[in-house]
Order: C-alpha cells, then sequence, then structure tokens
C-alpha cells in the first residue's frame, strides 16, 4: 500500500508540470487567435510582459500587450523607472527587428563607408525634408566610418504616386545616383520595372514599428525615429557598444 502511494505520488508530481505547460500552451494559443482575430494582425511571438498581468506580443504592426485574460489591450511603450527610463517596449522589437531586416539586405541601397566601423539601416522616403537632410551628409556618414543602407517607406503609402517614384529609383541602372537625384528634388525616369518590393519593404517598416521617415535602425536593433547629425548619431552607436 505504501509502494502504491509513493507511485501515486510521482506519477502526480511528473504529470503536473506537464498539465501546467499544456494548460499554459492552450491560453497562449487563445491570445493568439484573438489578437489574430480581432485585429488581423500576426503573431510573431507571445510572452509575459514587463508588468505583472500583461502578456507581450510582437505582431507585423509592432508590440501590443494584452492582459491574461484576454479582455484588455493596451498599444504603447513601457519604461522601466528604476532603469534609467530604458523603453522596454523598444528593448523588445531590437532583436526581431535584425532577424527581419535580412532577408531584405539585397533590396537595400548602400552607400558603403571605405572605412566602414557601424551600419545603420534607414527607412527612408524621397519627398522627405528631413531625409533630404539626412541624404545631404552623406559623405560625412561614410567619412565617420558609418555605412547607410536605405530601405522603403513611402509616406503616402501603398499604393501611390510616391512608392512608384520610389519604385523607379530603386529599379534604375544606377539606383544610387537616381537616390541623389531624388534627394535633390529632380524627377527620377519610371519606365524601367522591376521587382523592387517597394510594398514589401513599407509592410516591412509597419511591423518594425517605423510610424515616420526617416527611421534609424542601429546595429543592436534599437530604433532611432527622425533625423541625427552624423556625429551626433556616431555617439549614439558608440554608445550603445559600452
Amino acid at each position: 500500500m505504501k509502494l502504491t502511494r509513493t507511485l501515486t505520488l510521482l506519477c502526480t508530481l511528473f504529470t503536473l508540470p506537464l498539465a501546467m505547460a499544456a494548460s499554459s500552451n492552450t491560453a497562449d494559443h487563445q491570445l493568439k487567435q484573438k489578437l489574430s482575430e480581432t485585429l488581423s494582425v500576426e503573431i510573431t511571438s507571445l510572452k509575459p510582459a514587463p508588468i505583472a498581468g500583461l502578456y507581450e506580443a510582437i505582431t507585423n504592426r509592432g508590440v501590443i500587450y494584452i492582459s491574461e485574460d484576454g479582455s484588455k489591450l493596451f498599444h504603447g511603450n513601457i519604461y522601466d523607472l528604476e532603469n534609467g527610463m530604458q523603453n522596454l517596449t523598444e528593448v523588445a522589437l531590437a532583436g526581431p527587428r535584425l532577424e527581419q531586416i535580412k532577408p531584405f539586405e539585397d533590396k537595400m541601397l548602400v552607400y558603403k563607408a571605405k572605412n566602414e566601423k557601424h551600419v545603420i539601416t534607414v527607412f527612408t522616403d524621397i519627398t522627405c525634408g528631413y531625409c533630404r537632410k539626412l541624404h545631404q551628409e552623406m559623405a560625412e556618414f561614410n567619412d565617420l566610418g558609418v555605412t547607410v543602407r536605405y530601405l522603403a517607406f513611402p509616406r503616402q503609402g501603398i499604393p501611390s504616386k510616391n512608392a512608384n517614384d520610389m519604385a523607379a529609383v530603386w529599379c534604375s541602372a544606377d539606383p544610387l545616383k537616381a537616390m541623389d537625384d531624388a534627394k535633390a528634388g529632380k524627377q527620377v525616369d519610371n519606365a524601367k520595372q522591376c521587382d523592387a518590393q517597394i510594398a514589401e519593404q513599407y509592410r516591412l517598416g509597419q511591423s518594425l514599428g517605423v510610424t515616420g521617415t526617416p527611421a534609424i535602425i542601429l546595429e543592436d536593433g534599437s530604433m532611432i525615429p527622425g533625423y541625427q547629425p552624423a556625429k551626433q548619431l556616431l555617439q549614439a552607436m558608440e554608445q550603445t557598444k559600452k
């Protein structure tokens, strides 16, 4: 009898974690399904958020937070007051950004520094004033050892004339010169067609949390929204490596 009770207890101890894991997986699946059906988003990952009672969902529209019972939704940034106001939402997106950008490397327009020390990826628009201001400093970026890689983010959305003009830049026989001309306000010949994947680049930007241009992705996956002077941006990159 004693042996039987011992075996029963052991079986309970071994099966309990499995039952809890199965229950957790079911709950996670239900939350993912609810988010997908309610918001029409794709869920990349779902895990407990830095705040108790919330789950953090990485989606194709950025980060959203949902209560454990699936009844409440929160969209915004969470900051760590005990760690210099660190943006925990931004931290959550950093790793996924680098992974999602990687498949688009062959579609980037790259201004490579001869003595490369850093690489930034910039979601840009050819009509954006601050994008043009950043582009005017391209030689300075390169001289500082910063390689600049462009991805398209037409501010007028998809489809639009803006998107078509950006496709013309990407499809040009000399895309870098075409980008230089477009950023200088010159008309770009859009006669040539190619698979520039402008729409895919635009949707990628949306999934990474890009809402305006320029949006600068650093080597650690963190994003700086808006224009930054070359030297100031270099200081920011040096800080991330410390």
